[in-house]
């Protein structure tokens, strides 16, 4: 028999009409924090904020993960290819941080729909 691990035990919350969610430290070790709830753009924008993203397929309930560890970027650490260096040069791209997240977002919502793509 496996071995368990006490996250496996871990509790998924199951989440109601209010726009809260549990700490992600909270996840279980595959990353499972939540279920429930909506996608509505309130509800969407304060997962995402803290990390935590939904992940479902039609007639099923929506799940909400937050694995650790998450993809983290550190700009020191990154190479950049020969290719990608002359097209920075010729500064074709303007690049931000947290300048429009709720456009963004909205945004990736409406290409989706457009070509009448789920999430």
């Amino acid at each position: 028999m496996p071995e368990k691990n006490v996250t496996d035990f871990m509790p998924v919350y199951l989440l109601s009409d209010k726009i809260v969610f549990p700490s992600p430290h909270l996840s279980r070790e595959d990353g499972l924090l939540a279920v429930g709830g909506d996608l509505s753009k309130k509800r969407l924008l304060f997962a995402y904020r803290q990390g935590i993203f939904p992940w479902f397929s039609n007639n099923e309930p929506i799940m909400w993960w937050s694995p650790d560890p998450r993809l983290v970027l550190f700009p020191h650490e990154i190479r950049i290819s020969k290719s990608l260096k002359k097209i920075l040069k010729k500064k074709v791209f303007h690049i931000t941080m947290d300048m429009a997240f709720d456009q963004v977002i909205t945004a990736c919502a409406n290409i989706r729909l457009e070509n009448n793509e789920e999430t």
